[in-house]
């Protein structure tokens, strides 16, 4: 089934870049240089305009090459608008049980935002494949190792100021993959249009998330 490989796929990467507000004439700038530098997954934030184009430009531009799904989802119609446009995965700020139901029903990756303990055990009983423990920063780098101590069995993923000088520290702790954003999506070099820039820092992401694995 497509959604496990991709589910494999993902972790295997363990990078998920969050670009946020893109504009539509450098989005396939952006995603050629993040998926040289090594992302398995794209994210495109809703709350961008011409989101759902530019995802559907991406899985056509790019195919299986990278997996390319949709952020900042707060409802299960925005996520079924998401699918509709080609979206592999969608991503959430919260945990909503309609959006994960949905996201399940059309066999899509499903990552909702998550906080507590107990809405970890919820989201993941309600059928959530990863959890989007945020934000990953204000909860510290030890909170993915003592989440993992009586959940062990749930996939977890920081997002939200995971930069490279944590990012071995949240794997080491248990963490199947991060999301990260500014830190990864250089908003400074994109304006100067130097996308070298965005597969350098995808290099070094990639290379301590295996490093912290090995």
């Amino acid at each position: 089934m497509k959604k496990w490989e991709d589910l494999i796929r993902l972790k295997e990467s363990g990078l998920v870049a969050v670009i946020r507000r893109p504009k539509q004439s450098q989005i396939h700038s952006i995603a050629e240089a993040l998926v040289n530098g090594g992302v398995g997954a794209l994210e495109i934030t809703v709350d961008t305009p011409g989101a759902l184009e530019m995802i559907n430009s991406l899985k056509d531009n790019f195919k299986d090459k990278v997996l390319v799904g949709a952020g900042t989802v707060l409802d299960a119609v925005s996520a079924k608008s998401a699918i509709d446009a080609g979206a592999d995965f969608i991503f959430s700020p919260i945990f909503d049980i309609e959006t994960i139901q949905l996201t399940n029903r059309y066999g899509r990756i499903s990552i909702p935002g998550v906080m507590t303990p107990t809405e970890v055990v919820q989201a993941y009983s309600a059928g959530a494949d990863l959890l989007k423990v945020f934000p990953g920063d204000s909860l510290g780098i030890n909170y993915i190792k003592n989440l993992k101590g009586p959940l062990p069995h749930i996939p977890m993923m920081p997002t939200g100021g995971v930069s490279l000088d944590n990012v071995e520290a949240f794997i080491k702790n248990g963490a199947v993959a991060v999301g990260a954003g500014g830190t990864l999506v250089d908003s400074k070099a994109i304006a100067e249009e130097r996308y070298e820039v965005l597969t350098e820092i995808a290099q070094e992401f990639i290379t301590k998330i295996q490093n912290a694995r090995s």
